[in-house]
Parts: structure tokens; sequence; C-alpha cells
């Protein structure tokens, strides 16, 4: 006896990750995808705001080794056919200024901010 059987599938929508922060207990890794969006209403008293919004991946810490395994062959992959993945000038020039700043004022760093 043959039986169909239905599947819904939710794609989920598209996220740019922009940072990661990575934690962990004895039972699982937490993955904590975020996307920094800054928002200026010309409208808004209050000036700018930022937009931050989290996508949070649980796993096991099998699971988590396997993602370390996979995502480092399709990264020498990707090498392979493209080159080597370099830190970007800008930001090079950008922590090099931050440092010569940071040097002459005072031995805090400044975070930089996503309003320019």
């Amino acid at each position: 006896m043959e039986k169909n059987m239905n599947f819904s599938i939710d794609d989920g929508d598209a996220f740019f990750c922009h940072e990661i922060s990575v934690n962990f207990n004895p039972l699982q890794f937490v993955l904590d995808f975020k996307s920094v969006t800054p928002r200026v209403d010309v409208r808004s008293k209050n000036g700018p705001s930022i937009r931050i919004k989290h996508n949070v991946v649980l796993m096991d810490p099998f699971h988590a080794k396997k993602t370390v395994e996979l995502l480092s062959r399709v990264i020498a992959d990707y090498e392979k056919q493209f080159g080597e993945i370099k830190k970007p000038k800008v930001i090079e020039k950008m922590e090099k200024n931050a440092k010569k700043k940071s040097d002459s004022k005072s031995k805090t760093f400044k975070t930089p901010t996503y309003f320019g």
C-alpha cells in the first residue's frame, strides 16, 4: 500500500550577519547571529537609532564540531578557487586609526559607531 506524504518547508528570511557571539553550556552551543542596522528618520526628534535583529541557533556539541569541520572545508575550497580570504583594507585602516587615537589620548579603545 502506497501512502502520500505532504511536506511544508519554511525557508525563512534572508539574514545578513554583521556580528556573532558564541557561548556554551554543558548541553549546547549557542550561536547568536546579529544584524545591526542604523535607522535615520528625518521626522524623529530623538535622532538616529540602531536596530539589532538576532537569529539564535542552538546546537549540541557534536553538531557544533561537525559544523566547524564543514565550514573549514568549504572555506578551504573557496580559497582554492578564489584566493586567500584577507581582512579588508578599510578595516585595517580603521583599526590603525583607532589605535593611533587611543595611543595619543588614552588607553581605552573607542568602539566604532554605526553612524560614521
